[in-house]
């Protein structure tokens, strides 16, 4: 069945008069002797046409005074690094990176004396530390460049070679522990000098400024109109500018969030003027999406489909919640068709769901209404919340443009429920605070969470002009911490 949208335009906010936004008495026979049945009330067509609340139900607002906010967050407890054979006789292997692939040939924490389990894509081989040294490293590996290598001995052959490893082998050096002597002396340990110290990572995010306002002239405040308005903010009467106001108003609460969504920071490449020292220009901020893309996970579903429809999907991204924090509950924050997928694929799983006899909640009877939707399921030790996020199906927003670009369209995201602990540069101490979570300016003179102020000559006189200004204002950055937990789902 296909169905044909509306093809009706609906009413927008524009800048200027037109002939279609006010009454013509002439053309429109004001004169006829027939009185028309008048409906005043304006028509809610679009239901609740607001889109912010995400960032309420899983984040928090917090007020800061400086120009960038600082978090620190806790690098892996355990040594796990990826590197490579240099000489297989000798077992020598050059030290490139964390299990992370972050560099870690002058930064590794092995040592003589530990216990490694080294891994290539078929052989496994537990073995000891023998030698950590950096003095022959471009003799020693492969690769010629290197600043660290260590040499092992496997506890099963004479060398790696002997077990089937060769030159040039990508490997995997999982530290599980260390053996000594009987006898040997914490002062005589050799090459064990120095003691590993834990790593953290630094990220840094600025505010932006956000502005928007709304005029109206003292002649259109004071003319009375002929549809009575309503509006999201509960405006109400007779009087346009007050339907004007309150929209604008909803409209700059929902950028407020908008932009922590989606916002980027400016790339040295970029055309945009950098701010200088006199505070001039922008540099962008970075938003959710951003920091999911940039430190987080991605899914693109199985096969290049909507893969919410197969539990392989969520066992992959299980599989990879297990390498990071696997927090245990997690919310999903979808688009429509992604979670009437998800409920198919729940169903499904329903032995009698295949004659719709128990479809959606099993205990469906004959007299009540049959429910065709989940909130939530659990797999493996992970509990999953679903909720339908407005701001990925309407039309005016990600909706429209998940529709026009279907290659780079959003499904939807998920969270981690609870808190975690992070170090607070500002304050010098450990905080707990929310997994995402909103930063604004914010003094003891002043806030500018959500600034609001009228200027003009209309109502209270603060200048000469025939108008009343309505300015709103705000500087804010959204806190992405711990973004290896979170999921965007392409």
């Amino acid at each position: 069945m296909a169905i044909t949208p509306a093809s009706q335009t609906r009413g927008a906010s524009i800048q200027h008069t037109t002939s279609e936004n006010y009454l013509d008495i002439q053309t429109n026979g004001w004169a006829q002797q027939y009185l028309p049945d008048l409906m005043e009330k304006e028509a809610e067509v679009f239901g609740k046409r607001t889109i912010s609340g995400f960032l309420a139900q899983v984040g928090a607002e917090e007020a800061m005074s400086s120009d960038q906010v600082i978090w620190s967050e806790q690098g892996r407890l355990h040594l796990s690094y990826k590197g490579t054979i240099g000489t297989a006789n000798i077992s020598t292997i050059e030290i490139d990176t964390d299990i992370d692939d972050i560099n870690a040939q002058t930064t590794h924490g092995i040592r003589v004396g530990d216990t490694v389990l080294v891994a290539s894509p078929t052989l496994t081989a537990k073995c000891l530390v023998s030698v950590v040294d950096a003095d022959n490293a471009t003799t020693a590996t492969s690769s010629g460049g290197a600043t660290a290598f260590i040499t092992v001995k496997p506890y099963a052959e004479a060398n790696l070679s002997d077990l089937g490893f060769g030159n040039s082998d990508n490997l995997t050096i999982m530290v599980y522990g260390s053996e000594y002597a009987k006898g040997t002396s914490f002062n005589t340990m050799t090459n064990r000098d120095g003691a590993n110290k834990p790593q953290f990572t630094t990220f840094t995010n600025k505010p932006i400024i956000m502005k928007d306002k709304y005029e109206v002239s003292g002649s259109d405040a004071s003319q009375i109109g002929w549809v009575e308005v309503s509006g999201e903010d509960g405006q109400n009467g007779y009087l346009w500018y007050l339907k004007a106001e309150g929209d604008t108003r909803s409209r700059f609460a929902d950028y407020t969030e908008m932009a922590m969504i989606e916002a980027e920071k400016v790339v040295t490449n970029s055309t945009i003027a950098l701010p200088t020292d006199g505070g001039a220009g922008t540099a962008g901020t970075e938003g959710l999406f951003s920091a999911i893309e940039s430190r987080g996970h991605q899914t693109s579903g199985v096969t290049g489909v909507n893969a919410a429809t197969d539990l392989a999907e969520f066992d992959a991204i299980l599989a990879e919640f297990d390498k990071n924090g696997a927090i245990e509950e997690n919310m999903m924050f979808v688009n429509r068709a992604t979670a009437l997928a998800m409920d198919d694929m729940l169903a499904s799983m329903n032995s009698y769901g295949a004659g719709g006899t128990s479809y959606g909640v099993f205990d469906n009877s004959e007299d009540m209404a049959l429910n065709l939707g989940f909130s939530g399921f659990r797999r493996g030790s992970y509990d999953f919340y679903k909720s339908d996020w407005k701001y990925l199906n309407d039309l005016a927003t990600r909706g429209g443009i998940n529709a026009r670009n279907t290659v780079g369209a959003v499904r939807g995201v998920i969270i981690p429920a609870g808190a975690s602990s992070v170090y607070d540069e500002s304050l010098g101490k450990n905080l707990t605070r929310p997994f995402l979570h909103v930063r604004y300016r914010a003094s003891a003179t002043e806030s500018r969470q959500m600034k609001t102020w009228i200027t003009g000559s209309v109502g209270a006189v603060t200048s000469d002009l025939d108008a009343m200004t309505v300015n709103f204002l705000t500087e804010r950055c959204l806190v992405v911490q711990g973004a290896n937990n979170f999921m965007l789902m392409n």
